[in-house]
């Protein structure tokens, strides 16, 4: 079994698709076939069933998965011990959210651009179910979650910091001087970014359990969370957001805290495969984020 072709096959078992793969690793939809072929002529047996524009994985296919992961792990991980162990190399595919990225990741972004060049770090922009469900393909390598729980099955998971949120509105808000109760809440204006996100949806859940029966409180939705701070700021309703990314606003008086703590707590997290090996590159973006996600929360777990 050469390298390479458990390298295609891993990618085709992850994506479930022999054109997308075929475009990640930058091949002709043609050359990834042929490759999957040839594995499958040296073992004897078929990987994949196809049907039709679909395909999926045979139980030799499921059985060989987790060897060709092992395999290009330990690979990567001698290429590191060859070339050094004084310069970390590689690529780290990150699954991360708004919040982060914009509010949080780029002072070690910077610390990686400068201090290790030779890391490339590709960020992917997801939430929840779907950064859990990449992780556990193997489609991520590390990916950041903003979550109530801190088990998740099939990863390992580092747990940074306490995430504080902030109920914000508009300075001139009828919230805005007031110490509202959660039912006291279910009859305003709601601004959200997209379901899936952790703090809306446990949001979501703790007003409807407030509202009257047979009813159900709706959001005005707006996708980023750039986009739903300006609506708050406009006076358009109230929104619950992480504190880090309204501490600016709420220090120019943009916008205003309404007196209203959540009854969840959500925890910064970074998690990755159970059972993954990680590489040396990928190990020390784990201790830098780390280190920096608590400084910059002043909230260690």
């Amino acid at each position: 079994m050469e390298l390479r072709l458990l390298v295609t096959f891993e990618k085709v078992a992850t994506v479930l698709s022999f054109t997308r793969a075929a475009t990640e690793l930058a091949y002709a939809q043609s050359s990834v076939t042929s490759q999957i072929r040839a594995l499958e002529s040296s073992l004897g047996t078929e990987l994949f069933d196809r049907l039709g524009s679909r395909i999926r994985l045979t139980e030799a296919g499921e059985r060989l998965l987790p060897y060709a992961r092992q395999i290009i792990e330990l690979t990567d991980e001698a290429r590191a011990a060859v070339v050094g162990a004084e310069e970390p190399s590689g690529t780290l595919t990150i699954g991360t959210m708004e919040s982060l990225t914009s509010y949080r990741l780029l002072p070690l972004l910077e610390f990686f651009h400068h201090r290790h060049p030779r890391v490339r770090l590709s960020l992917r922009t997801t939430i929840g179910d779907e950064t859990r469900q990449a992780l556990r393909q193997g489609t991520y390598d590390v990916g950041f979650l903003m979550e109530q729980e801190t088990g998740h099955p099939g990863l390992e998971v580092a747990v940074l910091a306490v995430e504080p949120l902030a109920l914000v509105a508009a300075p001139g808000d009828p919230m805005a001087d007031a110490a509202p109760d959660t039912a006291d809440l279910v009859g305003r204006p709601l601004l959200a970014t997209e379901p899936g996100c952790a703090y809306r949806d446990l949001f979501e859940r703790e007003l409807n359990s407030r509202a009257p029966e047979g009813s159900r409180v709706a959001f005005m939705e707006f996708g980023t969370i750039e986009a739903t701070k300006r609506a708050a700021a406009a006076g358009l309703g109230i929104a619950l957001l992480p504190e880090v990314t309204v501490a600016a606003e709420l220090a120019r008086g943009e916008l205003v805290r309404v007196c209203w703590e959540p009854p969840f707590t959500l925890r910064t997290q970074l998690a990755w495969r159970a059972g993954k090996r990680l590489p040396a590159h990928a190990r020390l973006f784990v201790e830098r984020a780390r280190r920096l996600v608590s400084e910059e929360s002043g909230r260690p777990e």
